[in-house]
């Protein structure tokens, strides 16, 4: 009876109620934030891996890369970009994981029989797709703003001086590289995450959700972002060396991109620096988009939503 009151509580203090307008627009203001605010951290990094990609023989590690930037351009160049990275990821994000939220909840009823992976490929490819449209025209501009250091001041500047250059199609340029990269990360990225908070609850810790305090939920969302992050970085590696050089004029098509990357390199060039932005990247924009989520009275991310609560699911 006692916890029957608790969660009748808790309920009560809920901003909305799941799969309503408002949870959808709370998902998107979460993911946002959460988002923009992780991207904008790790400019720095962002900045020397795209150059790595652009110039490898001058860029060839983390360390003497920071080095050689800070070195010839000053350490105002490490933060080449942020205002794209704030709000272009902010955008992209507000569009990924509300998107996410609704179709999620579109393809379980369409697919009332089908198995949750494909329910979430689905969602998170439909999400994505949409996101990157978002963000494509700020992705345009940072690229060159980081790797060109007279291209442009900032983003306002940046967007004028594209438009001037190579009108409405320079922005969409990089779009289906973007894709390339983002909808195998993002369908990687939101079924690993799914599938790793519902084993760590029924394997790791044998409890349901609900019975977990908020802190042993978000920590299991934090393992679960991390795990991944990393999966996806390794995936969408190979289009987002072909982003760069798209971007960068180091090639005109996609096909002359691989060409002067190379199959191996197309893998392997910034790997490492990418592994270390996305992994922590991705477990922050978790944490603080569950964490808008638990301040607002809803449940953390991940396992089954009310309305999968089919024990035969579970076995899936």
């Amino acid at each position: 009876m006692l916890k029957k009151l608790q969660m009748e509580r808790v309920e009560g203090q809920r901003w909305c109620e799941e799969f309503s307008p408002g949870y959808y627009g709370l998902c998107t203001a979460g993911g946002m934030l959460s988002a923009g605010v992780t991207h904008l951290a790790i400019t720095p990094l962002d900045v020397l891996k795209v150059n790595m990609q652009v110039d490898p023989l001058k860029y060839r590690g983390i360390s003497s890369g920071f080095i050689t930037l800070w070195r010839e351009q000053g350490h105002s160049a490490l933060w080449r970009g942020w205002s794209g990275k704030l709000f272009g990821y902010g955008v992209q994000g507000g569009c990924k994981f509300g998107l996410y939220e609704y179709f999620k909840r579109f393809y379980t009823d369409l697919l009332v029989n089908q198995q949750r992976s494909v329910i979430f490929f689905l969602s998170s490819a439909s999400a994505q797709v949409f996101a990157d449209v978002a963000l494509c025209p700020f992705e345009a501009v940072k690229v060159q703003v980081q790797t060109q250091p007279h291209f442009a001041r900032g983003l306002t500047d940046g967007f004028r001086k594209l438009y001037v250059n190579e009108g409405l199609s320079g922005f969409f340029k990089g779009l289906f590289p973007l894709w390339g990269r983002n909808l195998p990360f993002s369908m990687i990225m939101f079924s690993t995450f799914e599938h790793s908070v519902d084993l760590m609850y029924r394997k790791v810790i044998q409890r349901r959700k609900e019975d977990c305090s908020r802190a042993q939920q978000l920590g299991i969302t934090c393992l679960s972002g991390y795990v991944a992050g990393s999966v996806g970085t390794v995936i969408s590696n190979p289009a987002d060396n072909i982003v760069s050089f798209l971007y960068n004029k180091k090639a005109d098509t996609i096909r002359e991109a691989i060409k002067k990357i190379g199959l191996v390199n197309l893998f392997t060039r910034s790997l490492p620096v990418r592994i270390t932005i996305v992994g922590p990247v991705v477990t922050l924009q978790w944490f603080l988009y569950d964490t808008i989520k638990v301040f607002t009275g809803l449940p953390t991310s991940g396992g089954l939503t009310r309305h999968q609560k089919d024990p035969n699911l579970l076995l899936q």
